[in-house]
């Protein structure tokens, strides 16, 4: 049980998508999270109360962007302006997974940038600093004019494979977009790396072209930051064990998991799928095949750094 944080001018909100976490973030700290509710109008219009005086306070609220992507950026930025309007010194908003970052640049004639505009829609709200756990595109914390603290996940997942003692291990980047993450979690396994050579035809639909690096006879670990419907990730370990991979573990941040996932994780070639809770997990997604690992601890002492006036580059080694 955590001691009670010493300055009460600290005070950390959650809205309704991952109250869970939220709780054990606010209890590593020290304190209890603030009182508010979010109710809607019979029409669906979310009407936010604040019940408690934030007047001259750092206010820090947890939200994650994730289904219902639209209505908990709503949430967000209501609260951020009710925030503004009660006179919050600071407002801090603290979003373990970042919806929309996979559109981060034009890949198409007449695409947005949608990336880009939930930034501005962050900063035009009121937020004076945002605290993120791995980005889809690290350039994403260009988009904004204030704070960006980018928090990373990879030390919590490669402990847990330490913890394993697994025997001759190969990381695995699904894409070639990823190596920069594969090869963090490799250097600090002291292993090899691979990559999948892949080419995606349409939005969530992938096709393995090549495998490169040594594989054969080794136990790979992939890893992502997001697995959505999950075809990539499962694609990928199938090919790892039809070109003599002996066993295939895979890992990511961020849990969508939305569609057919859950089925295709159950049917796959992947031994277990270790995730954060920077996204809840319901029941029906609760399946022997998925660990999950929470992120309260390091988000936890990120907003004790950051209201303290501390390097949070020291939470990375």
């Amino acid at each position: 049980m955590a001691s009670t944080y010493k300055d009460s001018a600290l005070k950390v909100f959650t809205l309704n998508s991952n109250r869970e976490l939220a709780e054990e973030i606010a209890n590593h700290i020290g304190t209890t999270l603030g009182k508010c509710t979010v109710s809607t109008f019979s029409d669906g219009e979310i009407q936010i109360n604040i019940e408690e005086s934030v007047r001259g306070n750092d206010v820090y609220v947890v939200q994650s962007t994730c289904p219902p992507v639209s209505q908990h950026i709503m949430e967000l930025l209501i609260m951020i302006d009710a925030l503004k309007r009660a006179s919050a010194r600071s407002i801090n908003i603290v979003m373990p997974y970042y919806g929309y970052a996979r559109q981060d640049r034009k890949a198409r004639s007449r695409e947005p940038i949608a990336a880009k505009l939930m930034a501005n829609l962050v900063e035009t709200a009121g937020a004076d600093r945002v605290i993120m756990l791995d980005l889809h595109a690290p350039q994403i914390q260009g988009f904004f004019d204030i704070p960006i603290d980018h928090l990373q996940g990879v030390p919590i997942l490669t402990s847990y494979f330490e913890k394993k003692n697994l025997d001759e291990v190969v990381v695995v980047s699904p894409d070639h977009g990823g190596v920069t993450r594969a090869r963090k979690m490799a250097d600090r396994l002291g292993a090899p790396i691979g990559i999948i050579d892949k080419r995606r035809p349409a939005p969530n639909v992938a096709e393995v072209m090549n495998i490169v690096g040594n594989i054969e006879g080794r136990t790979a670990i992939l890893i992502d930051d997001i697995i959505d419907t999950a075809g990539t990730i499962t694609l990928a370990a199938n090919a790892l064990i039809e070109n003599g991979a002996k066993e295939v573990y895979a890992c990511c941040t961020h849990p969508v998991l939305s569609g057919p996932a859950i089925e295709r994780i159950q049917n796959s070639k992947i031994k277990e799928l270790i995730v954060t809770n920077s996204i809840p997990l319901p029941e029906e997604k609760k399946i022997d095949k998925i660990t999950q690992l929470s992120v309260a601890s390091l988000i936890g002492e990120a907003i004790i750094r950051v209201h303290e006036l501390k390097s949070v580059s020291k939470l990375f080694d």
